[in-house]
Parts: C-alpha cells; sequence; structure tokens
C-alpha cells in the first residue's frame, strides 16, 4: 500500500485529507469532492460545483437515503456504483462470474497520488478474483475533469474468465436540486446535432448508440442544468465520452431529488471476458462544471481539445478542396486536373480527390477493398496528378474507407471470412457493402501496408477516412458469437490510426462517417478535424453547426461551400451566404468549379482570402453564441482572439420577415477599456458599448438568406 498523502504535499489541482478521507480535485472555477470511506469499502461523492475551502471540504457532510428496506443509502451518492447489496440505481459496473453469480462488496485497497494531478482510488471484490481503480486526472489550464476505471482479473491463471457486463468509465454523480434539464443533440444522416433541451423527467433516460460507431443520431454527451441557464448565466454541468464505438449515457433522476450521469462505452449485451491477470481500461469520461451557463461549458471543452486532444492544435487548418460534389464517381485525371487549377486561382491550399479513383469503382457496388488506382481512370496512377496538385501550392489529398469491402472485389473474393458476419445468418449489406473486423490484427496489418504505400508512393498529405454504414451480423474472430467488436472494432481503428501517424508526422486527417456519424473526442486524439455532415446546405448547416459547436470547437468543424441549388435539399442560396456559413468553421468548396460563372468565382476568391484574414480567430479563438438558430430572426456567433485584440461577427438571416426588428448585438469578451475599429467601415466604439449597449446590426441585402460579416480590431 502507498504511504498516506499529506495535502501539504500536494499541488492546488488535488487535496487529500487523511483524517477524514476527502479527496477535492479543483480546476480553475470548480471542485469536485468525494470522501473515501476504508472501512466501509465505499467512495461516496460530497460536492461538485462552486470551489470550497479545503477546510470546508472535510466538514461537508454525505448526504444519505432514508434508512428502510426499500432505500439504497448509497443510491447516487457512491462515485462508482456496483451491483450488489443495497444498490437499486444504475450500476457503473456488472460482472459475471464463472460460477454465474455478479453481486460485488467492495473494499477499499489505496488511496494513492501521482504527478500532483492524476487520483488513484483502488477497490477490489472482498472475496471474489476482480480489482478495479478509479482514476480522476485535472488536466493544466483548464476547467475538466477527466475519469476512467481500470479493471483487473485477479484471479490465478488456471481460473477462468469473468464477464464484465458493464463497464463504465465514470458515473458523476450532480447536487440536489427541484427539477433538472437535458441539453443533448439527435437528428440522422445529413440532420445531424439537431440540439434539444427537455425537462429530465424522474427515472432514467440513456442516450446510445448500438451501431458499431458513435452515430448520426446522438453523440456521446449530456449538458444538465437546473432548467434557468442560458448561453451566458447560470450553473450548468456537462459531460462527454471519448469513444469511437458503441456507447450509451445513462442520466438518473431519484424521487430523492438525486441525479447523475452514468457513462460506458458498449452497450446492452456487449460483453467483455477478462482472463486471470488481464486488464481492461475504459475510455476517459470528460466533464465541466460552469456558471456562465451554455457558452461557459462549450469554451471549456474547447479549450480542452486543443490543449489536451488535438495531435496539432497550434496549427491553422487548410482551405480545402474536394471534388465528390463535382464528379461524384466519374473522377478522372483529366477532371481532376481541370478542378485543381480552378481551386488553385481561388486561393485554395488543398486538393482533395474523393470517392472512384481505385479499384473498379465505378459506382458503389463495386471496389471498396481494391486500393490501387482504377485502371481505365487513372491509367498513370496517381503520382501525376499529386505532382500537379503540388506544384500548383496546394497540398494533395484522398478519400479512403479503410473499413469497409464490396462482395464485388478482389479482397473479399480472397477474405470473405474478414468481414462482420455469423455463419448462419445473411450478411445485410448497406450501401451495397460490407464491414471489415478491424478487432482483428491481420485485417488492421492489411489496411496498415496498403495505407503507407498510397501515402508514400503518392505524397498524399491528407486522407478523408470514411465509414458508410453501421454493423449488422456482428460476430467475433471468425465468426464466432461475439459482441465485443461494438467496442474492438474502433479500437483497432485507433491502434492503425496511431500506428500510420507514427510512420508519416506529416499527414493529417480528415474524420468522416457518412457526414458526422463518428464525430468524438476518441477519435479527435488521432485527426485532426471532423467532415460535420453530408448535408451543405448552408442554412441547415446553421443548426447542425450549433449543436456540434456545444462540445467540439469551430477549428475541428469542416464546413463547405457547394453549388446553388443544393444538391440534397434544392435550396438556392447566394454565394455570399454560403462561404459565410462555410466560415464559421473549417473552410472548404465542393462545387462544381467549373461551371461556376466569372462573377462568381472572384466573390469566393475574395471571400477564400477573406477567411484566411480571419482563419486564427474562427479556428483558435474563443467562440460565443449571440443569437442561436430558431429563436429569433438572426444567427450570430462571435470569434475573439486570446488577448481580445481582435473579432469576427458573423451575421445570418435566414428568412425576412416584415417588421422584425433586431436589437443591437451585444458582443462578448472584450476590453472594455479599449478601442475597437469596424475593419470595412471605419467605425469606432468602446468595448464597454460593444458589450453594453451592442454593435448595431449591419445592413444585410434585401430578401431570404442575407449575411455578412464584420471584423473589429483594438486600436487603444
Amino acid at each position: 500500500m502507498a504511504a498516506p498523502v499529506s495535502s501539504q504535499a500536494l499541488p492546488a489541482s488535488v487535496e487529500f485529507d487523511e483524517r477524514s478521507g476527502t479527496v477535492v480535485l479543483r480546476t480553475h472555477a470548480s471542485c469536485y469532492v468525494l470522501r473515501v470511506d476504508r472501512a466501509g469499502g465505499t467512495v461516496r461523492h460530497v460536492h461538485w460545483g462552486a470551489p470550497v475551502p479545503p477546510t470546508d471540504a472535510a466538514a461537508l457532510p454525505v448526504w444519505a437515503g432514508h434508512d428502510d428496506s426499500f432505500e439504497g443509502r448509497l443510491d447516487g451518492v457512491e462515485e462508482y456504483p456496483v451491483e450488489g447489496g443495497a444498490r437499486f440505481g444504475v450500476p457503473a459496473l456488472e460482472v459475471r462470474f464463472a460460477d454465474g453469480s455478479s453481486p460485488l462488496e467492495p473494499r477499499v485497497d489505496d488511496v494513492r497520488i501521482t504527478d500532483g494531478n492524476h487520483l488513484v482510488v483502488a477497490l477490489r471484490d472482498r472475496s471474489r478474483p476482480l480489482a478495479w481503480e478509479l482514476h480522476y486526472r485535472v488536466p493544466s489550464g483548464g476547467d475538466v475533469l477527466e475519469r476512467w476505471t481500470e479493471l483487473i482479473h485477479t484471479g490465478e491463471a488456471n481460473e477462468e474468465p469473468l464477464h464484465l457486463t458493464r463497464y463504465s468509465s465514470a458515473h458523476w454523480p450532480l447536487p440536489q436540486r427541484s427539477g433538472w434539464r437535458l441539453s443533448c443533440v439527435h437528428g440522422g444522416w445529413s440532420a445531424e446535432s439537431r440540439l434539444e433541451r427537455t425537462a429530465l423527467g424522474v427515472g432514467e433516460t440513456t442516450l446510445t448508440s448500438r451501431r458499431g460507431h458513435t452515430g448520426h443520431h446522438a453523440n456521446p454527451w449530456a449538458v444538465l442544468d437546473a432548467g434557468h441557464a442560458d448561453e451566458e448565466h447560470g450553473e450548468v454541468w456537462a459531460t462527454a465520452l471519448a469513444t469511437s464505438g458503441s456507447w450509451r449515457l445513462t442520466i438518473q433522476r431519484t424521487a430523492a431529488r438525486r441525479a447523475g450521469v452514468v457513462a460506458s462505452e458498449g452497450h446492452e449485451g456487449v460483453e467483455i471476458p477478462l482472463a486471470p491477470g488481464q486488464r481492461y481500461v475504459t475510455p476517459i469520461s470528460v466533464a465541466v462544471y460552469a456558471t456562465g451557463g451554455f457558452g461557459d461549458v462549450s469554451r471549456a471543452f474547447h479549450t480542452y481539445v486543443r490543449r489536451h486532444i488535438l495531435p496539432h492544435p497550434d496549427e491553422l487548418r487548410p482551405v480545402l478542396y474536394n471534388s465528390w460534389e463535382a464528379t461524384s464517381f466519374e473522377v478522372d485525371e483529366d477532371n481532376q486536373l481541370a478542378l485543381a487549377r480552378r481551386a488553385a486561382s481561388l486561393g485554395v491550399e488543398l486538393f482533395v480527390v474523393d470517392d472512384g479513383w481505385f479499384g473498379a469503382r465505378d459506382d458503389d457496388r463495386a471496389g471498396l477493398g481494391d486500393w490501387t488506382p482504377h485502371p481505365r481512370r487513372f491509367p498513370r496512377g496517381l503520382r501525376p496528378l499529386s505532382e500537379e496538385v503540388h506544384r500548383l501550392g496546394m497540398s494533395f489529398g484522398v478519400w479512403v474507407e479503410p473499413e469497409m469491402v464490396n462482395a464485388d472485389s478482389d479482397l473479399f473474393r480472397a477474405h470473405p471470412d474478414w468481414v462482420l458476419h455469423l455463419p448462419d445468418r445473411n450478411a445485410t449489406k448497406l450501401r451495397n457493402q460490407l464491414v471489415l473486423d478491424f478487432s482483428r490484427p491481420e485485417v488492421t496489418d492489411w489496411a496498415y501496408r496498403w495505407l503507407h504505400t498510397l501515402v508514400a508512393d503518392n505524397g498524399v498529405d491528407f486522407l478523408k477516412w470514411d465509414f458508410n454504414r453501421s454493423f449488422t451480423e456482428a460476430g467475433g474472430h471468425g465468426g464466432r458469437p461475439s459482441r465485443r467488436v461494438y467496442i474492438e472494432h474502433a479500437r483497432g481503428v485507433y491502434l492503425l490510426l496511431d500506428r500510420l501517424r507514427a510512420a508519416f508526422p506529416a499527414l493529417r486527417v480528415e474524420a468522416c462517417a457518412g457526414g458526422g456519424g463518428r464525430a468524438d473526442l476518441g477519435l479527435l486524439r488521432r485527426t485532426d478535424q471532423v467532415w460535420t455532415s453530408d448535408n451543405t446546405d448552408a442554412v441547415d448547416r446553421l443548426a447542425i453547426q450549433h449543436g456540434f459547436s456545444q462540445v467540439y470547437p469551430a477549428g475541428v468543424m469542416s464546413a463547405w461551400v457547394t453549388d446553388s441549388p443544393n444538391p440534397l435539399t434544392g435550396r438556392s442560396v447566394p454565394l455570399a451566404f454560403r462561404f459565410h456559413s462555410a466560415m464559421a468553421g473549417v473552410l472548404g468548396i465542393g462545387g462544381d468549379l467549373t461551371r461556376w460563372t466569372a462573377p462568381e468565382v472572384e466573390e469566393a476568391a475574395r471571400l477564400v482570402q477573406r477567411y484566411k484574414e480571419i482563419r486564427p480567430l474562427v479556428q483558435h479563438g474563443r467562440q460565443d453564441r449571440l443569437l442561436v438558430p430558431g429563436e429569433g430572426v438572426l444567427t450570430v456567433v462571435q470569434y475573439t482572439d486570446s488577448d481580445a485584440h481582435r473579432a469576427a461577427v458573423l451575421v445570418w438571416r435566414s428568412s425576412a420577415s416584415f417588421g422584425s426588428a433586431c436589437p443591437p448585438l451585444r458582443l462578448r469578451g472584450l476590453d472594455p477599456d479599449a478601442r475597437y475599429r469596424d475593419e470595412d467601415t471605419g467605425a469606432e466604439w468602446s468595448g464597454a458599448t460593444l458589450m453594453g449597449y451592442g454593435l448595431p446590426v449591419p445592413a444585410l441585402p434585401d430578401g431570404d438568406c442575407a449575411s455578412t460579416m464584420v471584423v473589429l480590431h483594438r486600436t487603444t
């Protein structure tokens, strides 16, 4: 057992009082208090919210339920509730031992602190061969807490495996409030990230994906408040899970006004066998408490992603062009060269060849798995195109879908056993394709070999990594029934990406899954940006981007300008509005540039240059959602640099209406004592005026889909 750690020996991020068993984890604006009862074998939650002094933290009482035969006194207050004893809430840990039994009886083995910001509470069952460690960490420079759990089979080598049936990263208990409101996103393909705020009823609310990937229909995060918070004001609690396979968040609210969130990868029925000596490490669950409303929570997440998740957070993401909407599967060397020359003239910095460049890929029924250049479309291979793109001053990227295969492919004919399947079930084809089992090392080894060759032989700088269907008939290795693949597939993807990026440190990757079907903190640790949605309609994108921004920063949010009428919705939108919508994230262009008129090309080049001038603000700055979609005439987002020297304000009006007055836009995050000048009009205001009275709404063009941008810089 490690020696007790005195509170005097600890930095401010973790404080431990051995006498009372009280641990306090501090961020810049919050504290999280728990109490370890060695004698009782419990780790109970005390407080999560505003900072409290160490002496008060040790004296805070632990809430307990009624002492009767129908209540669980620990329900809602245990840091990591297990199945067993008088516990009737949602368990974080459920196990099936070799004899079929499951109840656990925890005891506390150890409490230790490493690196000053990392707490480990070690527990084990009193007599069964299972131990688990609760890990807490306070990352530097922010207001975020991290938690994960490690589970170990402690039996002898000749003992049978046990099965983890629920293996959560964390349980996040919330304080008592008279009511709770849940914020989350829902949607579907091309309608991702639709934000919804609803009252949380008594009972259990589960957000989940059973699809083997994060999903378009939900995302692994939840935000809770007492029903009174808004963008700028109010206490808010939030948690997110860094996982890319199946997952579930269960939010429980009890009649005793307790609430909490259990965050776990996997879904019901996905079991993890654990052999003697094996250790299972859950994904990280991240949590934030803030008093400045939903905007404060989002900015805390954004800071965390930039400082602790992204591989290259200091880089500016390039303006890209993608050929999909221009050429679809009719891609060939000549039309890609024509598009590349047009793109370069606009100031594009990265040219990406999308689907159709490989194998027998004339449509979506064939070719996936055969990753060599299409012999008819690219008879000279990709190298000549890559060299010309580089000569034009752009980086070169290609679309890939490594995890998928068509039945009509040489790969499938050679290795039909590599797909997710069960021997006595018919394979379900979605988008005419099947899923390769990336939980198998031989499959990821194959993928690494061809990806390495593709990148090395063709000067590839960027991969658009797609994933275009959910799992079905998900068996284990060799078709043996096992639902572990719902989480182990994603871990195989992680290992492959880590290996590939180690071999090519300059390679950059965009995560895509039929749009935003795999956007999460787990994949962002290994990629550089996310394709937010296949829906490029500039009006629809405002709501999609609003929901996306609740957790993920603009610097990872890929957004394109495409043709009008939009190919998906048929809506006609002016070019300026399309650009302003896409300039709220990582700007890309995806239209058929060979059909754009000379005035459109000229306007596009001007707007690309204007985006580059504000790009550091958008991708690295503070984001404030001044007016949100659907709550008024305007949608307005502000981006400000770290020293409040410069700010960009994007304004959209999706539809015009008579008599709708727009009050001044009250900006945020400026220096009240400084003066700011509009870079276009020369008008000047003090920071105090801009934040107190507001920025007068700029004149917008008449009609629907009108937009503008105001850029301010500090003069004093």
